[in-house]
């Protein structure tokens, strides 16, 4: 019996209501629309099978990989010989837990968690409105943008260690920095988080999630598929200006093209390959770096094993 088999038969045992796939292409599940099949994908509808799920996994010793939204996800054509928890929708609920305090569950999208905030009159997520993930992925890369980030605002995480036991971490523990938090290595699981907010005038806080809604649409490509931001930000610099400043808006690897409306964007104009877009990746990575000697660090997640930490072949 392979893996597959026996960890299906274990969680159908275990937690016998939780959906099962097999041989789910990723394609389907990631905002770039690239990715081959994953071996077996479960579908929790809830923060215990989540969890039940987790512990299965971790109990045969597989890994197992949690999925958002899939919105800085780059995966292999080939697929990945993967167990995969998918936390969208399931994982969803959302309360107000106090006079500035929300709590939600991994899978809450952000643009609904904003949304939610602002209807309880509470400001401190208007920057998160447009982020197409969602909690978990939002907390696990501390993502933020137009000057705010997700440590300003979550005071609490409730999340499975690497070896499936219940935690809580409190902001000191959380190790925020620019896209970086305790759980961006990997191993354990967000289970879901109580957010800190500031009481705010409703109309106020539409106001200035209807005016960044409207930058985005203006400067991003959203029009294409893409893992939003492809490099973060480097120190001193901002990756779109120097990729620009290098005269690389526009270029492509087969289906995968260097935005022509935002540079710090890589898009599939249609049929992209995950080699597409990796070599496309290097190119740029090479080319910015013989410029300006800035060393780009890819912000998209790539779970095909390719090592893009390195310094630039440029470089070497």
């Amino acid at each position: 019996m392979d893996w597959v088999a026996a960890l299906a038969e274990k969680l159908k045992t275990r937690a016998p209501g939780i959906p099962l796939e097999e041989n789910v292409l990723m394609s389907r599940m990631t905002s770039f629309r690239i990715g081959g099949p994953a071996r077996l994908v479960a579908l929790p509808r809830s923060g215990e099978e989540l969890s039940e799920a987790f512990r299965c996994a971790r109990e045969m010793d597989i890994d197992p990989l949690p999925v958002g939204n899939g919105t800085n996800l780059l995966v292999p054509d080939r697929g990945l010989d993967a167990f995969v928890i998918r936390t969208f929708d399931g994982v969803g609920d959302i309360r107000c837990t106090g006079e500035a305090e929300i709590s939600a569950g991994a899978g809450v999208l952000l643009s609904r968690l904003a949304s939610f905030a602002r209807d309880c009159g509470l400001a401190g997520l208007e920057f998160a409105h447009g982020i197409p993930g969602t909690l978990g992925g939002a907390v696990v890369m501390n993502a933020g943008a137009y000057g705010g980030e997700m440590k300003d605002a979550v005071y609490e995480v409730r999340a499975l260690s690497e070896t499936g036991e219940l935690m809580t971490l409190r902001e000191g523990e959380l190790d925020f920095s620019y896209r970086h938090s305790v759980f961006s290595g990997g191993g354990g699981v967000v289970l879901g988080a109580v957010l800190r907010l500031a009481p705010g005038d409703t109309e106020g806080i539409r106001g200035k999630m209807e005016e960044l809604s409207a930058r985005r649409r203006q400067s991003q490509p959203l029009e294409y598929p893409s893992a939003g931001s492809a490099f973060k930000r480097p120190p001193g610099h901002f990756a779109a200006a120097l990729i620009q400043e290098a005269g690389l808006k526009g270029t492509a690897v087969g289906g995968a093209q260097v935005s022509e409306k935002h540079a710090g964007f890589i898009i599939n104009r249609g049929g992209a390959t995950c080699e597409d877009v990796l070599r496309l990746m290097d190119l740029v990575r090479e080319t910015v770096f013989r410029r300006s000697g800035v060393t780009l660090e890819p912000e998209i997640k790539i779970l095909d094993g390719t090592d893009l930490d390195h310094p630039p072949a440029a470089g070497r």
